[in-house]
């Protein structure tokens, strides 16, 4: 995998074919944040299209020093919430639908699919549709996503021990929709 920073930095010195290299290896990230937020796959698209157009704008308020991918997901989730809010929509309480949040528009695994694998994957996005907001949310980040607690905190404006206890909760409440769903599940035989 290219190293994002560097990927940035060639784009703000306006080379194309990092900014092409730059949207490919991000596309799946921002669609999975777009697609856990929007709860619909159109809106997830356009979303997404909204974030890589603001991304594109923004580069140069980037600071040089600053890491890429905490800006980009912060943009991505900002984004997907003032769309949310232009349109007066609220988040459905329903689970996304395990096709949708396994089809990242790429043919590369996306990060959720290097971080789960067949049925366990299906079963923990099955789990992750019975969380609260928060604690799906703080999931997404942390375990999918690979955020640090602290990139988190700085996201979400937080303290860093707000994330550190919702994100234990969120293990928790994720072990217990999984049993809910398979009560079987990690039972040895």
């Amino acid at each position: 995998m290219p190293d994002l920073d560097q990927l940035a930095a060639r784009c703000r010195d306006g080379d194309d074919l990092a900014w092409e290299a730059l949207v490919r290896e991000c596309q799946g990230r921002v669609f999975s944040i777009a697609i856990h937020y929007m709860r619909d796959r159109e809106e997830a698209r356009d979303a997404a299209q909204d974030v890589f157009v603001k991304v594109y704008r923004g580069l140069d308020s980037l600071k040089p020093d600053a890491p890429f991918l905490p800006w980009l997901l912060r943009l991505a989730r900002n984004c997907c919430i003032d769309r949310l809010r232009r349109l007066r929509v609220r988040t459905p309480e329903r689970p996304v639908p395990v096709s949708e949040a396994l089809d990242a528009a790429m043919d590369e695994p996306s990060p959720e699919e290097s971080w789960l694998s067949g049925a366990t994957r299906k079963l923990v996005y099955r789990a992750m549709g019975l969380l609260t907001e928060k604690n799906r949310e703080i999931l997404l980040l942390h375990d999918i996503q690979q955020l640090k607690l602290e990139e988190i905190a700085e996201l979400l404006q937080v303290p860093l021990g707000t994330v550190k206890s919702r994100s234990n909760r969120a293990r928790i409440e994720l072990a217990k929709a999984v049993r809910k769903i398979d009560p079987s599940y990690g039972v040895s035989s």
